[in-house]
């Protein structure tokens, strides 16, 4: 349901956004971001601590909305529209305590903000 709400967003009457050529793709390991130009970013979901949606001011020409999934070490910028987004935001639903509602706080923002949609616990040592 949410996935098709954020579908509406990214709709553009001229056609494929550039966006839609940055794949991201996931397994039960990784989730992998290849862009255009052939670069490729990473990151486990073992080593997955925080996932947040940015969204900046730049819109409506460029991408002004971004899925950061935070890394022990480093991260990937998942832009809205890339091939596979909505397939992302059905497994990170499956994140526990994912919230939603920062989500759709999201989808109509257009100025610099920032919405943590998961954080990872902090592990108890015993």
């Amino acid at each position: 349901m949410l996935a098709r709400l954020l579908s509406i967003f990214r709709r553009s009457p001229r056609g494929l956004r550039p966006e839609s050529k940055v794949i991201v793709s996931f397994d039960d390991t990784t989730i992998t971001l290849q862009r255009p130009n052939g670069d490729t970013e990473k990151v486990t979901w073992r080593d997955l601590e925080k996932v947040e949606i940015m969204t900046t001011d730049e819109g409506p020409l460029v991408c002004d909305w971004y899925w950061i999934l935070h890394g022990r070490v480093g991260g990937v910028a998942v832009p809205q529209g890339a091939t596979g987004e909505a397939e992302l935001l059905i497994r990170l639903q499956a994140l526990p305590r994912f919230n939603n509602q920062a989500v759709i706080d999201a989808a109509p923002i257009s100025q610099d903000s920032r919405f943590i949609c998961w954080e990872r616990l902090p592990e108890v040592i015993c």
